[in-house]
């Protein structure tokens, strides 16, 4: 399986613009500049972007290990806090805090967190970010 999505950038950093788009369309010629980057400019930015793919792909990986418990969520909600800093050599995405509440039907505790660390190690998006991850997941009642 393949997804693709494209950038356009037109200019030089600070006062250019671009677009992201997706072959699916959900995305279509998407502004995105250095305002929406490093300032509060309206827009996206690759950032914002990697957190939604985060949080999206971690709420399908813990519905998939809360299955291997035994046990199907009614609710998740994943929020992606994405740390981008200035380091030695440019700028680097450093950390991604996940925030999550689950409403698990049947689920205690030490099963919830046991799925939902295993969501975090397993997540394909997890996988393949070098930064540190870390995670708050309470289960609602």
């Amino acid at each position: 399986m393949k997804r693709s999505a494209s950038a356009q950038w037109n200019g030089d950093l600070k006062s250019g613009k671009g677009v992201i788009s997706t072959d699916s369309g959900v995305l279509d010629s998407t502004q995105y500049s250095f305002g929406t980057r490093f300032e509060d400019g309206k827009g996206t930015n690759p950032e914002e972007l990697i957190g939604a793919a985060h949080a999206g792909c971690y709420s399908m990986a813990l519905s998939m290990m809360l299955g291997e418990e035994g046990l199907t969520a009614d609710d998740i909600r994943t929020k992606a806090d994405v740390t981008l800093d200035q380091v030695e050599g440019g700028f680097a995405i450093t950390a991604i805090h996940l925030t999550v509440r689950a409403r698990v039907p049947g689920a205690d505790d030490g099963a919830f967190q046991r799925a939902a660390n295993n969501a975090k190690a397993g997540c394909p998006v997890s996988k393949l970010l070098n930064a540190d991850i870390t995670m708050d997941a309470q289960l609602e009642g």
